[in-house]
């Protein structure tokens, strides 16, 4: 589990700040009437947010070494 962790820390931390985001927009900007699929419980919200972190956690990886060898 450890190794998984460290593999993956990036799209972890970014899927953790999509959640806060989420949980942001609903404390902030939110739904006043209630009636808001997403934004009138904070756990909707946060869990959109995390998804959205999730997708921009995959579009946005951090540059590793390219191991692709030329063969000259």
């Amino acid at each position: 589990m450890k190794e998984y962790i460290l593999k993956n820390r990036f799209k972890i931390l970014i899927i953790a700040a999509g959640a806060v985001a989420g949980w942001l927009y609903w404390r902030f900007i939110g739904c006043s009437t209630g009636t808001c699929p997403i934004t009138s419980h904070w756990y909707s919200s946060s869990a959109y947010g995390m998804l959205f972190g999730w997708l921009i956690g995959d579009l946005i990886k951090p540059n590793k070494k390219s191991e692709i060898k030329s063969e000259n």
